[in-house]
């Protein structure tokens, strides 16, 4: 096979002839449904994201790919991270450049990726779960999702007439663009990063400026919009969502705290599935596995790859050792210290621009990491 070959080069270059080839590769490749693969995406995030950039590889002459990215120091993330929920080669099926082929050619000490779509046997598997509508649309996906997990639907059935009975009549709104609204729910996400000790991803800036910058992009099949639920007067919940084609991508969620009980975050999304779904979505998709209420809302899944691509050398050596010495230590606590940590590290690299703002974070990450594995398995933390 010709080796692979790769130009790096700003997103504002590429011509009418590269997108044409970007949107024929969508077209053909399955895999790349998903809304953060499309030109619009590209093009938005690269103009907000510092140092963003796009490789174009070739064989022969010929462009067989282009993966969107942006580089913070000496590592490369994909475009948009931490908030890009899929990531990989934009290419045709049969001709996408495996992982471990694009970062030979790639000039990077680091990459790091979360949810790579293509070929490796690097890195572990992550689930992401999805609603798959299907023929029956909504309302059969409702009926058979209520006729297996009975309990569930009726608790939050119940939840909306406590409700209404408590504050009055629930509506909600979708395909909503308000700046206003979404810095709502950009603080009400920065209020639940404090609560939880997670890092604040909107703190730096850009990544809300992405937000808003999207919202302004209403092309045909593609755009970013909030739905909003309102309990009498009163605003419950938002939730930010990408869309592309017929593919519905949940992706910044949040709700009252003082309301949990009612749980307007999840009637807030499946009144959202119900009203899109009426304009042709047909799948719904909730990202990574984990929080409980998933499993009861999602009947299909996709793998995705999670790695740390190190180039070899002095800085791959150390990170091995370090994590074995933390093994050595007992209970394989090097190894899940080191996964708490990379995620942690892998958004605030991504987020933060500076060396100081970054080592700052990472000091804060490994605290935080280095308690939690010292935590016993059995002790509830206070």
């Amino acid at each position: 096979m010709t080796s692979l070959k790769v130009d790096i080069v700003g997103i504002d270059t590429l011509g009418d002839a590269e997108w044409a080839t970007w949107r024929a590769m969508l077209a053909a490749n399955p895999a790349l449904a998903s809304p953060y693969f499309r030109p619009e995406f590209a093009r938005v995030a690269g103009h907000v994201s510092p140092r963003a950039a796009v490789a174009i590889f070739s064989r022969g002459g010929e462009t067989v790919g282009f993966f969107p990215h942006q580089r913070r120091g000496g590592a490369m993330q994909p475009l948009a991270a931490p908030m890009n929920d899929y990531h990989g080669v934009i290419a045709f099926p049969g001709g996408v450049p495996s992982l471990e082929e694009a970062a030979g050619v790639l000039d990077a000490t680091r990459l790091n990726l979360t949810a790579w779509v293509g070929p490796t046997a690097l890195g572990e598997d992550r689930r992401t779960v999805q609603v798959e509508l299907g023929d029956a649309g909504y309302d059969g996906w409702y009926a058979e999702r209520r006729a297996t997990h009975g309990k569930f639907f009726k608790d939050k059935e119940r939840a909306r007439r406590s409700m209404e009975a408590e504050l009055g009549p629930v509506r909600v709104e979708e395909d909503l663009r308000d700046p206003a609204l979404l810095d709502w729910l950009i603080d009400l996400k920065r209020d639940q990063y404090r609560r939880t000790g997670r890092h604040d991803i909107f703190a730096c800036g850009w990544t809300a400026e992405l937000l808003h910058a999207l919202l302004k992009e209403d092309g045909a099949g593609f755009g970013a919009s909030m739905a909003a639920l309102w309990a009498g007067d009163r605003l419950t919940a938002v939730e930010y969502s990408l869309h592309a084609g017929d593919q519905y991508h949940f992706w910044f969620p949040g709700y009252e705290p003082s309301l949990a009980r009612c749980s307007p975050g999840i009637l807030l999304s499946l009144d959202t599935m119900r009203l899109a779904s009426a304009r042709g979505y047909r799948t719904f998709d909730f990202g990574f596995e984990g929080e409980h209420y998933k499993k009861y809302f999602c009947n299909g899944f996709k793998l995705a790859r999670e790695a740390v691509v190190l180039r070899p050398g002095l800085g791959a050596t150390m990170s091995q050792a370090a994590v074995g010495a933390l093994n050595l230590a007992g209970g394989g606590r090097g190894e899940r210290l080191r996964t708490s940590v990379r995620r942690r590290w892998a958004a605030i690299e991504a987020c933060e621009t500076t060396p100081a703002a970054r080592m700052k974070g990472a000091m804060q990450a490994a605290g935080a990491a280095l308690a939690k594995v010292r935590t016993p398995a059995n002790r509830v933390p206070a």
